[in-house]
């Protein structure tokens, strides 16, 4: 199993091999592999483990009543998904499926659920887990901020502007395809390609395929 993505994933972040071992058998952790655009879940499925991703990329995605898909999120090896409907039991109508190759560990809260951990070890883990549904509060957060912008150009910078911030560096490679950016985004792929353009014309930006760099700040 690759440990890298373990490594960047804040649930097990920091334990040494052998409370990793502790972990993933705490969480029940399980690998399932699948292929290109495989479907994961479908909408309105009940999740019984949320996901991490080791390898490829998950797409997360709604389709409202007139049939146009828009991305909720892009998840790239290290980070998670699920966790909250499979926390709650809830189902949504959201799809998830592969966006490429993947491998996914599958982990289960039920011990988080069914039990209070009197090991200080798993009563950390306990608390990483809260902290991670915190995260991902925050990550909704950005994405409140990305559509409410009232062009789409904004939309663009408030993207992009937050991939820069948590890379740390104006070079950056973005997880998804045009396809996908513009569903993120909430516009159509034209739409996205043509203020792009404008953009790097303007001199804001330079980009080949999902390879952007920034060349300045706006303000968001």
């Amino acid at each position: 199993m690759n440990k890298t993505p373990l490594a960047r994933c804040s649930l097990f972040a920091g334990l040494s091999p052998a409370e990793l071992t502790a972990a993933l058998a705490f969480f029940a952790a399980r690998e399932e592999h699948f292929p290109r655009n495989a479907l994961i879940s479908p909408p309105d499925s009940p999740l019984r483990a949320f996901g991490l991703v080791l390898s490829g990329a998950v797409e997360v995605s709604s389709t409202d009543f007139s049939g146009r898909v828009m991305i909720m999120a892009s998840v790239e090896p290290g980070f998670t998904f699920g966790e909250s409907l499979c926390f709650l039991g809830r189902t949504a109508p959201v799809t998830i499926r592969a966006a490429a190759d993947c491998d996914i560990l599958w982990l289960s809260p039920h011990r988080i659920l069914h039990s209070t951990p009197k090991d200080p070890a798993e009563a950390e883990l306990c608390r990483r887990f809260t902290a991670m549904l915190c995260e991902r509060a925050l990550a909704q957060n950005d994405r409140i901020q990305i559509l409410s912008k009232p062009t789409l150009r904004d939309r663009i910078i408030t993207y992009l502007s937050q991939v820069s911030r948590r890379a740390g560096t104006a070079t950056l490679r973005i997880p998804l395809d045009r396809e996908g950016m513009a569903a993120f985004l909430g516009c159509e792929r034209s739409a996205l390609s043509r203020e792009l353009s404008r953009m790097q014309r303007d001199g804001l930006i330079s980009y080949r395929k999902n390879l952007f760099i920034l060349h300045k700040n706006e303000p968001i």
